[in-house]
């Protein structure tokens, strides 16, 4: 398996979509600090697990029972504060509803939320979750399915950082600093202000 997106998959993926390497590199680093699996001996990909993206997909029906897996609203303090801990909190919260706990997660390299399978190419969440398992190259297909929507491919070419954000990563990106994260990541990979 490989862990790590190779240089020549970057310039593959950039020249294919008409998008700066440097704007998917950023993209990458922002997410996951640029690789989406645990460290070794963990043959896992990083996992983000979202609670509020739970209660949504069961429409709350373990906010009583399972508070610290299912609530209403984004809440940065449920988080576990390590890969393996959010691996334990999706764990918990499949054994309720695996398809919703699977949905309810971003994924990998990219941080692509499971409940966008389809828009990432895959009939179902169980495809999304096994490509993401199964290496960098697999994650990295997902993720060139993902924004090749007209919305996304056109802010990642014209640079427009606030706009990729809010769509990549929902209307409240400027509370993480998204966009400048994104722009400051694009410099660092050797991108160049318009």
């Amino acid at each position: 398996m490989n862990r790590i997106v190779s240089p020549q998959a970057w310039k593959n993926l950039a020249d294919r979509l008409g998008v700066d390497e440097p704007c998917l590199r950023a993209v990458a680093e922002v997410e996951s600090s640029g690789s989406g699996f645990m460290r070794l001996p963990s043959q896992l990909p990083k996992v983000l697990f979202e609670g509020h993206v739970f209660h949504r997909q069961t429409k709350g029906r373990f906010d009583a029972s399972h508070p610290e897996l299912s609530y209403p609203h984004w809440d940065r303090t449920k988080y576990s504060g390590s890969t393996a801990g959010e691996w334990r909190r999706l764990d918990a919260a499949c054994a309720l509803d695996r398809g919703a706990a699977q949905a309810s997660a971003s994924w990998g390299t990219f941080q692509i939320m499971g409940f966008n399978y389809a828009a990432c190419g895959f009939d179902d969440i169980e495809a999304f979750v096994a490509a993401h398992k199964q290496g960098a190259d697999t994650q990295l297909a997902a993720f060139s399915h993902f924004i090749s929507r007209p919305k996304l491919l056109s802010a990642l070419r014209s640079k427009d950082w606030q706009t990729f954000a809010a769509i990549y990563n929902g209307l409240g990106y400027a509370k993480n600093s998204y966009d400048t994260k994104l722009a400051s990541a694009y410099l660092r990979f050797g991108g160049r202000n318009p």
